[in-house]
């Protein structure tokens, strides 16, 4: 065989045994891409020169074993109207998942704003787990001593309310019930309270206004109040009130046909006539023909010489604007008059009014030598023109006249700021029309003791203010700027050194006048160091102990700061003290004391702030103790700033561009505000177009001028038994135990909280209390069948609550 034979021979042996070695004189190259095609699978070479392989002996000589071939891929080319109508499938399917998820959006965002949303229910508070306490509904009939009587709630941890250690649980219904007692808070005269002449219910000085009476003692096992305290406030909290001796001086519990108003005929009387029969008045008195703007007008005329003459300027350029009772002719200061009050009573009486002029105007009696004159203060009842005034509602407003300024000797003014709500009706271009109005407003018995505005004529007042519709609502409406029509009133009417601004829709179970001068004589006496700190607190006795330990826990935790985490929340705000120590870039832990005025940067200025005297840290409790209050609040004074408080940016005028100004803010309008406050909120209004949300503008003003604005910690009652270190977690979750400046503070998003309270804006346990009272049947509980059955504990007798909303009362009247 050839050379060509012996070649093609090897390389069929090659291709079967898998191996393949070139001689020296083949192609590289090739011999290369042969190697690493042909290489060697599983049998060894045969023409291997290696000494570590076997001989090829040991190969099959028959049937060999088919040879392991590498299979070939072929890629299959996919056509191109196929790849065309895929592509086509793929972005038609995208293009409608997108069209869905935009239709989708919009119909969610639809059903959102119809509020048609279907979702499911959010998971309940941990208080609602709490069990409800029971013995607030307790009856007169188990009547005992307060020192004597363990309290439901608060208890000691662990323990159950009601426990058997209560040693006072004995009933007493068999007992019969001993006689109620006049309740008469009225200072006597002294070098501090001049004389008071006392006014009565007709001209002939021959009707006395009846006395409102209470029992001595407590319902048996009455709970305490869980946040604020009588005793710091110096309120009596060892008597209580049942609706009879409390009501009943005001036309409750007798018949029309008597001058009644028919409510309270039904239900446990035992001891309703003991009002009367200890009463100077031998029957019951008739209201029928009652004109209480008259009665204010004569009882302030009789005490003027109590009260410091004010001096008067201006002149009335459209209406006149009188309010009953005031000590002399009221004109305009520096601008022109276009609110108008009660022309009615003017023209009923015949009052001649003399020109107005700049000199001083005094009354013709002078005031009393050596004695202390009184402030003068005006209660402003907010209603509106087409409020329904019900038997309930002429029964408190009866209340507020007789106790406040009638049976006071006139210290107190009542009067109504009517809002008209139709910014159309032409009440400013004509005085009949405005007359009209104003008598249409008011009940009979009240008629001369009202007020309009509209916030149209706000608008023209206060003008040039930026409208931002805040939330949808207009910037001059009652809601945004709920004081705008007091800062303008007390403009009006500078005799007023304090006006109440008062809701229709608050109640007290206890004497007006008795809460108003405890509440008044507390705040007086308050030192400005740590006034701040402490007004935006709650104070739960049960957890902070007495007044004064509280006090130090504020200085404590306001200098050195809590570890608490709500302070992660806070962030890092203008006015911390990041001067201190304990202060941190990422955490800062110590606050700033409050100590002088704190105004922004465009603040109003040259108003003649208050400065402190000294230091803070040189400051002994001294400044500001005896000085009366400029701001009174029932709500503490907190920081909106980091909350969740839905109006905490409603900021109008300032400039927000670097931050915001420094505020506070007070839950609720029901305050009391000095004419300075009043004046500087009217200036800063109008010279430099500031304003902020109502519950904001008073104690942030205060805040900017440094004035003295001073929380009440009024005693809260609430329905559940919440653990007390949990409640004030709670209530005070905010900044360093504050009740606001943190993402955590109860206010916000937080503020079911207070659902179970007798005081906010919302709620639930203060109109079903009082309801109650009235010995109404609430959620089938209470009423007449519970309060006359055998072995029942008759009606409630509560100590004095304020109370806050009590809407919509419905009594039974009958003739």
């Amino acid at each position: 065989m050839g050379k060509d034979g012996e070649d093609r021979a090897r390389i069929e042996d090659e291709s079967d045994t898998g191996s393949y070695e070139p001689d020296s004189d083949s192609d590289l190259e090739k011999a290369h891409y042969r190697k690493t095609r042909f290489q060697r699978r599983d049998a060894p070479s045969a023409y291997s020169s290696s000494s570590r392989e076997t001989s090829g002996s040991h190969q099959y000589l028959l049937n060999r074993p088919p040879s392991k071939r590498k299979s070939t891929f072929y890629a299959y080319k996919i056509p191109q109207k196929v790849v065309k109508y895929v592509c086509w499938a793929l972005l038609s399917t995208l293009v409608i998942f997108v069209l869905c998820l935009i239709r989708a959006s919009y119909t969610s965002s639809r059903q959102v704003e119809l509020g048609i949303v279907e979702k499911s229910a959010p998971k309940p508070p941990p208080w609602e787990a709490f069990p409800f306490l029971e013995r607030y509904h307790g009856g007169i009939r188990t009547l005992l001593p307060k020192k004597a009587n363990i309290p439901e709630y608060p208890h000691a941890p662990g323990e159950a309310p009601g426990s058997a250690t209560n040693t006072s649980k004995t009933k007493q219904e068999t007992k019969p019930l001993p006689k109620s007692v006049v309740f008469d808070p009225y200072p006597k005269a002294s070098e501090d309270y001049p004389e008071m002449h006392e006014c009565f219910l007709d001209s002939k000085d021959s009707i006395r206004i009846p006395k409102v009476h209470h029992y001595p003692g407590v319902m048996q096992e009455f709970p305490e109040a869980v946040m604020g305290s009588y005793g710091v406030l110096g309120l009596r909290d060892d008597i209580c009130y049942e609706r009879f001796g409390r009501l009943g001086p005001y036309g409750y519990g007798y018949s029309v046909k008597r001058g009644g108003t028919g409510a309270g005929l039904h239900g446990d009387r035992e001891g309703a006539d003991d009002l009367w029969t200890d009463s100077e008045n031998a029957t019951e008195l008739d209201y029928s023909n009652i004109q209480w703007a008259e009665l204010q007008a004569t009882c302030a005329q009789k005490n003027a010489a109590r009260f410091q003459p004010t001096e008067k300027t201006g002149e009335d350029l459209f209406l006149n604007s009188r309010t009953e009772g005031s000590l002399q002719k009221e004109t305009l200061l520096d601008e022109p008059k276009i609110i108008a009050d009660d022309s009615i009573v003017e023209e009923r009486d015949n009052v001649e009014i003399p020109a107005a002029s700049n000199e001083t105007v005094i009354d013709s009696k002078a005031p009393q030598q050596n004695a202390t004159l009184l402030p003068r203060t005006a209660i402003l009842i907010r209603t509106w023109w087409d409020y329904q005034y019900r038997t309930e509602d002429i029964i408190y407003l009866r209340s507020l006249i007789a106790e406040l300024s009638l049976l006071s000797g006139g210290e107190f003014t009542v009067h109504f700021l009517i809002h008209v709500r139709d910014d159309n009706a032409p009440i400013w271009a004509d005085k009949k029309i405005y007359d009209r109005v104003l008598e249409n407003a008011l009940p009979a018995e009240f008629r001369g003791m009202g007020t309009l505005w509209s916030e149209r004529q706000m608008a023209l007042i206060y003008g040039g203010i930026q409208e931002s519709f805040f939330r949808d609502l207009p910037v001059h409406g009652v809601y945004r700027s709920t004081f705008m029509p007091v800062q303008y009133f007390s403009h009006q009417h500078p005799e007023y050194d304090y006006i109440w601004n008062w809701e229709m829709d608050v109640r007290y179970t206890g004497h007006w006048y008795h809460f108003f001068d405890r509440i008044r004589n507390w705040t007086k006496a308050q030192p400005r160091k740590g006034l701040w700190e402490r007004n935006g607190r709650f104070y739960i006795p049960s957890v902070h102990g007495s007044w004064e330990d509280f006090k130090q826990m504020v200085r404590v935790q306001t200098e050195m700061g809590t570890d608490s985490p709500n302070n992660i929340w806070s962030g890092l705000k203008p006015g911390l003290d990041k001067s201190n120590p304990n202060s941190s870039p990422t955490q800062p832990k110590a606050d700033k004391s409050i100590w002088g005025p704190e105004p922004p940067a465009d603040a109003l200025t040259d108003q003649d702030d208050p400065e402190p005297p000294t230091t803070y840290e040189k400051d002994h409790y001294e400044w500001g103790v005896g000085e009366e209050a400029d701001l009174i609040s029932f709500n503490p004074l907190f920081d909106p700033d980091g909350t969740t408080w839905f109006f905490t940016e409603d900021i109008t005028g300032y400039n927000t561009t670097s931050s915001f100004p420094p505020r506070r803010a007070a839950i609720t309008t029901t305050s009391r505000l000095s004419k300075r406050l009043l004046t500087l909120m009217h200036r800063e209004t109008v010279l430099k177009r500031h304003t902020m949300f109502s519950e904001m503008w008073p104690a942030s003003c205060s805040l900017h001028h440094g004035l003295k604005a001073v929380y009440a910690p009024h005693p809260m009652y609430i329905d559940r038994d919440w653990p007390p270190t949990y409640l004030a977690s709670v209530m005070n979750a905010g900044r360093n135990g504050a009740s606001g400046g943190a993402r955590t503070s109860v206010y916000g998003g937080r503020e079911h909280n207070f659902k179970g309270t007798t005081w906010f804006y919302d709620a639930g346990f203060a109109p079903n209390l009082w309801r109650r009272w009235l010995g109404m049947k609430v959620d089938n509980d209470g009423g007449e069948r519970e309060e006359v059955q055998v072995g029942g504990e008759g009606r409630m007798c509560l100590p004095g609550m304020l109370l806050h909303p009590v809407k919509g009362v419905e009594m039974v009247v009958e003739g």
